[in-house]
């Protein structure tokens, strides 16, 4: 299964390390960050999993809920915990989802359907390509999807910057361009006229006739 943006995120059941969850009614109408791992016990998504405990609060400042995934059981998620807050010098807090069957990684098109029904006998390496990172909305719909190799730790920094921007622009008719920070000038849509940017965004720039910024809304 193919998943784009804008696609409704699929439903599932899962046992996680705070419980079992239905996903969408976990989700609620905050925003969730789902981020994959291909096995417990790995030096990459340590460093990982400590740094996004470490952040969890501007996530939270944001209206977002964060959720990791590995192949492996919920009980060894929970040593895991334990080895990551030694070395990472932070609590995980958030729910770890237990992905033995390699459903919900097979659900996400992380691996082929072929790839069997169990975690055990799997290495790292058999698992690589879970390693996703997927932003949805309250509607329950993908708003971001990025994977990552192995060997190059990911930059949630990134993906606050972006749940920034998707927040943003759900909310006002602008985008933001190239490298963009929270409190710099955004760039005005198509959708607006001139006639309107006068009202909404007065003393925007015309750089071209297709690329006019303003301040950032809000």
């Amino acid at each position: 299964m193919s998943l784009r943006i804008n696609d409704v995120a699929p439903n599932f059941t899962a046992r996680t390390t705070q419980g079992t969850i239905d996903f969408h009614d976990w989700i609620g109408d905050q925003w969730a960050i789902l981020f994959s791992h291909p096995k417990d016990f790995t030096p990459v998504c340590t460093t990982e999993l400590g740094y996004m405990a470490k952040i969890e609060p501007e996530f939270a400042k944001r209206n977002a809920k964060l959720i990791g995934l590995s192949v492996d059981p919920v009980e060894d998620h929970e040593k895991w915990a334990a080895d990551i807050e030694e070395t990472q010098g932070a609590a995980v807090k958030y729910p770890m989802i237990g992905d033995t069957d390699l459903a919900v990684a097979k659900l996400y098109n992380m691996l082929p359907a072929d790839a069997g029904d169990t975690s055990q006998g799997r290495t790292a390496a058999t698992n690589a390509t879970v390693r996703s990172v997927f932003i949805i909305g309250p509607d329950k719909q993908i708003k971001l999807t990025l994977t990552y190799p192995m060997s190059t730790g990911r930059n949630f920094d990134e993906i606050l910057r972006v749940l920034d921007s998707i927040q943003l622009t759900a909310k006002y008719k602008v985008a933001t361009p190239v490298n963009w920070k929270q409190g710099e000038d955004v760039i005005i849509t198509s959708a607006v006229s001139n006639e309107e940017a006068q009202k909404v965004f007065p003393g925007f720039k015309t750089i071209k006739p297709y690329l006019r910024t303003t301040k950032q809304p809000g």
